[in-house]
């Protein structure tokens, strides 16, 4: 794989960032972040790219007037660093893909999709919703991006209990355990060309097995 080019787009506190940073810096995740882009100016994730020496840039959601006019400005920033695959991190903006970039953004997403995604389930607005959908069994879905907020063909999904004394942080914490083992991997593959996206469905090599999945 050595060194494929991945654009992060965040809009908060850069911590899946930093995650993949620190999974570079060990050895076990090998790619080159060529960019950081937010949709808010002055959030955590763009010191926390600046003091990896990631190129940061903000194109900032409120100063346009319509999804139309961000998507564009946005693809034309992601355009700039010639990316392999762009990686929504925490990325809270709607983006209309232009058709170049169908199956090559992937989003991460704190719940076990379709359920408890869409507009408005983001942090801990997701947690929250769990429990007080009383499930016992929440995780994470790493997924192909398309038009619609939190949709298009899962990647992977990495489960976790919902214990009986939980409350959103104590959840949280355990989702976001399963995020710090579920991004990397997915987009590992992906780089990889061991998992696709084709036809609106997720295509997987013959060599995933079940373990893979766990």
């Amino acid at each position: 794989m050595s060194g494929r080019r991945v654009v992060v787009l965040l809009s908060g506190t850069g911590r899946s960032l930093a995650n993949m940073i620190a999974r570079r810096d060990s050895g076990h995740f090998d790619v080159e972040f060529a960019g950081v882009i937010s949709s808010r100016a002055g959030v955590r994730g763009l010191v926390v790219a600046d003091k990896a020496g990631i190129p940061v840039a903000t194109v900032p959601r409120k100063g346009f007037a319509d999804t139309e006019s961000f998507s564009a400005a946005l693809a034309e920033a992601i355009d700039a660093h010639r990316p392999d695959l762009v990686v929504m991190a925490g990325f809270l903006s709607h983006f209309r893909l232009p058709p170049a970039l169908l199956g090559r953004v992937l989003n991460i997403h704190p719940s076990l999709l379709p359920l408890f995604g869409g507009k408005g389930y983001y942090g801990h607005h997701v947690h929250e919703a769990v429990l007080a959908a009383g499930v016992r069994v929440s995780g994470c879905t790493v997924h192909f991006v398309d038009d619609q907020y939190d949709h298009g063909p899962a990647i992977l999904q990495l489960p976790c209990p919902v214990l009986p004394d939980d409350d959103a942080d104590r959840l949280a914490a355990r989702v976001f355990a399963r995020e710090c083992e579920a991004l990397p991997r997915a987009v590992s593959w992906v780089l990889e060309g061991r998992a696709r996206y084709r036809d609106g469905r997720t295509e997987y090599a013959s060599d995933l097995d079940a373990a893979d999945f766990r």
